[in-house]
């Protein structure tokens, strides 16, 4: 079992292997041949370059959505896709505006299109029986998107789970502005920061039946 969180000497980092730890994969480099020959795809070679170079060039000075401008620009992107939550709709709104005016085709698709309600899956009973809600739909945005061709796709605000599945159906590749978390301000890394002080209770788990 690999445990690269707990590592503290971080040979990886250093391009040396003087003391790794036991369970270090760089132990068993033959593992490494196969996944390195994927970087030479086509489909993969120059998109992790031209990050990489977004990376190296902006680093500690461009915003992520300014990186996600300058990478979409290198690759020769016009059309983007922009799945977000219908709550940060307004987010949505300003993103596309900066998008366009960067000379992109920004097409958009809410979270909640096709109306659909959540007893269609089984689920309105155990949220909020009272009250239509319509579900999120996650697939239906990458297919949307799919069938929009869009060239690159970027996450914003969906849920956790929901992202998971708009990754998994989108066919052009997805980046991520905004993780949602209604109680930070959308800021997920608040929580690391004061994981043993004011928000230590967050982590008891509840029990879902």
């Amino acid at each position: 079992m690999y445990t690269c969180d707990c590592c503290t000497v971080n040979e990886c980092q250093k391009g040396t292997k003087d003391k790794l730890p036991k369970n270090c994969p760089m132990h068993f480099m033959e593992m490494y041949t196969e996944p390195m020959k994927e970087y030479e795809k086509e489909e993969n070679r120059e998109f992790y370059i031209k990050c990489s170079e977004i990376e190296a060039l902006g680093y500690g000075q461009w915003v992520r959505l300014r990186e996600i401008i300058e990478v979409s620009k290198n690759m020769g992107y016009e059309k983007l896709g922009l799945a977000f939550c219908y709550g940060l709709r307004e987010e949505a709104r300003i993103v596309g505006k900066i998008l366009r005016k960067a000379g992109f085709q920004v097409v958009s698709v809410i979270c909640k299109n096709g109306s659909i309600s959540k007893d269609t899956v089984g689920i309105q009973a155990r949220v909020n029986p009272d009250k239509f809600e319509a579900m999120c739909n996650p697939i239906m945005q990458a297919e949307l998107l799919n069938e929009q061709e869009t060239e690159f796709n970027i996450a914003l605000g969906l849920c956790v789970g929901h992202d998971s599945l708009f990754y998994k159906y989108s066919k052009a590749m997805v980046t991520t502005l905004v993780a949602k978390d209604r109680v930070l301000g959308h800021n997920p890394a608040a929580a690391i920061y004061c994981h043993d002080g004011y928000l230590a209770k967050q982590f008891k788990p509840t029990e879902i039946k």
